[in-house]
């Protein structure tokens, strides 16, 4: 069994990248701390959620780099990545992440624009007169 697991989590166009090894608990992202990067406390505790579920907090150094989307779509990528990897270095876990609904990847998108719209579905506003 490998101790060393790279894997990719996905949230709308943000993709996050995380090695994850055994260790003490560290958790980089871009070569900053969690709690620095993510500076929302909700969506710092998003990020350690699959820490909290699996009850694993403290046991696992992870290394994250995310690219693309905001703070909340690279905060859910890098929740998405840590799970996967908690997934396959400690298969007994798996029911617990999957009741959680954390090995899932989010599909939700931005909706494009429509002609004739203001946005997806916002139209301009009606004149009667």
């Amino acid at each position: 069994m490998k101790t060393v697991k790279i894997v990719t989590g996905k949230r709308k166009t943000a993709v996050a990248r995380a090695i994850v090894k055994p260790g003490k608990g560290a958790l980089l992202v871009n070569g900053m701390e969690a709690q620095a990067y993510f500076k929302r406390p909700l969506v710092a505790q998003a990020v350690m959620k699959p820490f909290v579920v699996s009850n694993t907090i403290g046991k696992f150094d992870v290394e994250v780099n995310v690219r693309g989307g905001g703070l909340t779509g690279q905060a859910g990528a890098v929740r998405h990545a840590i799970a996967k990897a908690i997934n396959e270095l400690q298969p007994e876990l798996r029911s617990s992440l999957k009741v959680n609904g954390l090995l899932t990847r989010d599909s939700r998108k931005v909706e494009r624009k429509k002609y004739g719209h203001k946005k997806a579905r916002r139209s301009f506003q009606f004149s009667k007169r």
